[in-house]
């Protein structure tokens, strides 16, 4: 298919790690000193994930972003990755994609190394998979790991990805282009008892950590850093944020620029307050799959 053999011709051109063999078998080999490997994989599909109409390099680095962002939350140190593609039948498009791809991975330092393409019919939607590899830290925030008496804290700001009443990103920036956290994670993890990334949501992912602790957190919404000026429960709900999230012992200082919103306590279950007043959960804490 001349389609797929453009494509790989341009995916040869990025896929310079040895361990990638140039692409020329079915498998890569990647040597690795002693110690644990930390493994994450995550599928984008068109007009689910991102929009039809968004730039194809800021597709390719988004897909990147959001691997590199779960690498983060463990405080692993980016390897190696691998990619599968589904054709899009648009060599340009598919170029502009490997373009933004490409300019993640040099970033961060995550060689691709290989993966596979496939055809899709005719007018389906775009499926695009990255597997991200590891070495993990001497400790693993676990998101699990979390204490009653922790403090709970988060990186950066929130809300800025989120989509306006007019149907488009506050900050476009923010949402074509995620920063994730690699350094903060590698910075937290031999401090952090539990930290994961915000993907679907502040809250939902707050509630999410308290559950796989089994501990109450509670989010003091005066203190939320928030990206830009609005409601606080709309940019608390809202994805594609790729913070911190994460729960330090009470009397612990970040080594990283961080804001305290809340504490862990006994119990289950998520609770907030504003001007010491409590608030009702909203009905939709973030984004669900499905």
């Amino acid at each position: 298919m001349p389609d797929e053999f453009t494509f790989l011709t341009d995916l040869r051109a990025i896929t310079t790690h040895p361990a990638a063999a140039g692409l020329a078998d079915d498998t890569a080999q990647l040597e690795v000193a002693a110690g644990t490997l930390i493994l994450t994989s995550d599928t984008m599909v068109e007009s689910v994930h991102y929009r039809p109409h968004d730039p194809p390099g800021s597709v390719g680095w988004r897909l990147a972003a959001v691997n590199l962002s779960d690498l983060a939350a463990k405080g692993a140190t980016p390897l190696a990755c691998l990619l599968n593609y589904s054709l899009s039948g648009n060599a340009a498009w598919d170029r502009a994609f490997l373009d933004g791809l490409n300019q993640a991975l040099t970033a961060y330092a995550m060689p691709l190394i290989g993966g596979d393409t496939v055809a899709m019919p005719a007018g389906a939607p775009r499926s695009l998979t990255l597997t991200a590899i590891g070495t993990a830290p001497t400790k693993v925030p676990l998101r699990s790991c979390a204490q009653p008496g922790d403090t709970l804290w988060v990186t950066g700001t929130i809300g800025g990805a989120a989509f306006g009443a007019d149907g488009q990103p506050r900050d476009l920036a923010r949402y074509l282009h995620p920063v994730p956290r690699v350094a903060e994670g590698q910075a937290l993890a031999p401090l952090a008892t539990a930290m994961m990334d915000i993907s679907d949501g502040l809250l939902i992912d707050a509630q999410r950590l308290a559950a796989a602790s089994d501990i109450a957190i509670h989010i003091d919404l005066d203190v939320i850093p928030l990206a830009l000026p609005g409601p606080v429960l709309d940019a608390a709900c809202a994805g594609d944020d790729y913070e911190l999230l994460f729960t330090l012992p009470e009397g612990v200082t970040p080594p990283v620029a961080a804001t305290r919103i809340g504490t862990a306590s006994p119990g289950n279950g998520l609770t907030l307050t504003a001007n010491g007043t409590p608030v009702p959960l909203p009905a939709r804490l973030g984004y669900r799959h499905g």
